[in-house]
């Protein structure tokens, strides 16, 4: 099993000329330790069941490109890009930049976006969720189209582009991966099996995380989908190291179900949280 860094807090510490420097040393910890991935979250405000909206917070594509330049070898991504926040040629042409910028690493995390606060603060358009899961769909077609050698025109309901051109093309061969996030049994595992490399749900408990395992093998079989062909990951929500041995047992547990990769979240200092965790890789590559 892998482990995934996912930096989703930018509080820590409070000063705002210290994010930079602090975000880049535990990106560079966390790849000298082990860790396969270092994910960073889609919101322009904090959410509100973590913390407060007020909170610091960074756009995740420009924070990503920094964190290229300061590591060789982890996955980079969103966790997951809100399907409403770029226009999809626009978004496939940013992950294609982070891509080549960082020598063939880029993954493409999406979902389809919640944060309802962030977007009205924004101007962002809110629309009802069936048109959602309608645009992320085009969205994942346009990036497919846009990564492959048609650079004709898509015509879909949400989206219409007179071509989809994209050069340079990405590094990553044959493109880079596409990663669903969500748990919707019947749409976004659905699309899970329809178009995306990986999956990733939330580690909740064992019983759910096979429930929402055994629906994506049901849409792939109507798919006529390879299940074993999708890389399944999971966030683990409770603090790592208040108690790392559950924390191991949880992991060979999940990985028994299938689960090839936690995403942790740091519930201090992100220095400190990823010295610490760095330990822990080891053992969780074994598993």
């Amino acid at each position: 099993m892998e482990l995934g860094l996912h930096y989703w807090n930018y509080s820590h510490p409070a000063e705002p000329r210290l994010i930079a420097n602090t975000l880049a040393e535990t990106a560079r910890i966390a790849e000298q330790g082990g860790f396969a991935q270092f994910t960073v979250m889609d919101h322009y405000l904090q959410m509100e069941h973590r913390a407060t909206a007020d909170e610091p917070m960074l756009e995740g594509y420009t924070t990503l490109g920094y964190v290229a330049a300061v590591t060789e070898r982890m996955r980079l991504g969103l966790l997951v890009t809100g399907v409403m926040y770029r226009y999809p040629g626009l978004l496939a042409k940013i992950v294609t930049t982070l891509d080549v910028l960082s020598g063939g690493r880029a993954q493409l995390g999406i979902g389809a976006s919640w944060y309802e606060r962030e977007q009205l603060a924004l101007g962002v358009p809110v629309v009802p969720m069936a048109e959602r899961f309608e645009r992320l769909e085009e969205t994942l077609q346009i990036c497919l189209q846009m990564w492959s050698d048609n650079n004709g025109p898509f015509d879909g309901e949400h989206y219409q582009l007179a071509e989809t051109l994209c050069v340079p093309a990405p590094l990553r061969s044959p493109r880079p991966p596409i990663l669903i996030g969500g748990g919707g049994e019947r749409k976004t595992l659905l699309l899970v099996a329809r178009y995306a490399d990986a999956c990733n749900l939330f580690a909740s408990d064992l019983e759910e995380v096979t429930r929402k395992l055994d629906i994506l093998r049901a849409h792939c079989e109507a798919e006529g989908r390879d299940y074993e062909s999708i890389r399944k990951t999971a966030v683990y929500i409770e603090p790592v190291l208040d108690s790392p041995d559950a924390f191991l047992e949880a992991a060979e547990q999940l990985a028994a179900l299938g689960i090839e990769q936690l995403d942790i979240m740091p519930d201090r200092n992100p220095i400190e949280f990823t010295e610490q965790v760095a330990g822990l890789v080891p053992r969780v590559d074994s598993i």
